[in-house]
């Protein structure tokens, strides 16, 4: 593989909202990097065991792309998140602390950590200490609806998706090679 340029400043991302588009978006940030020979990690809070179309893509990526899932099939409950939910976003925090302060990766994408802060699983302030010991070059994505003040606040750019209108509403669910 022989020496790899890195990014001279790697920014902090946020992308948010209620619209579609923000795993979508970071997916695409990760195919342009993984174009330019930059190594790529995706951590998936609050998600596991779905055959997502990106992980069968970050397969035929390797080694410059990895996902890795931090979570269960089932959906998190908000007002009560079972014992388990919150133990794998603290391994989630644990791995992106790992992997963020290691350096070794250029971009690291923390898809849905905003729902994990929003839904308790993670605290606002483990997320603020990645930014810090954030190595330089390094590129850090944040998804997910609800992004808290405070990251919006550190981030470097952020960028909301606003719903207008989604066919879910109409009792489509979600689709193999669209939405999973």
């Amino acid at each position: 593989m022989g020496r790899r340029k890195r990014l001279e400043h790697g920014f902090i991302h946020v992308y948010t909202g209620d619209g579609k588009g923000k795993t979508t978006a970071a997916l695409g940030q990760a195919f342009r990097a993984v174009g330019h020979n930059l190594k790529t990690l995706m951590i998936m809070f609050m998600k596991g065991n779905i055959e997502y179309g990106e992980l069968e893509t970050a397969r035929r990526l390797a080694p410059f792309m990895e996902i890795r899932e931090m979570g269960r099939e089932t959906f998190v409950s908000r007002e009560n998140p079972e014992a388990i939910d919150i133990q794998w976003a603290q391994d989630g925090m644990k791995l992106a602390r790992k992997i963020i302060r290691d350096g070794a990766h250029d971009l690291v994408i923390l898809d849905e950590l905003n729902v994990a802060v929003d839904y308790k699983l993670v605290t606002v302030e483990d997320v603020l200490e990645l930014f810090r010991v954030k190595p330089a070059h390094v590129e850090l994505i944040l998804t997910g609806r609800s992004a808290h003040e405070k990251i919006i606040e550190a981030a470097d750019m952020v960028t909301e998706m606003k719903l207008i209108k989604h066919y879910f509403d109409k009792g489509v669910e979600a689709r193999v090679g669209i939405e999973r």
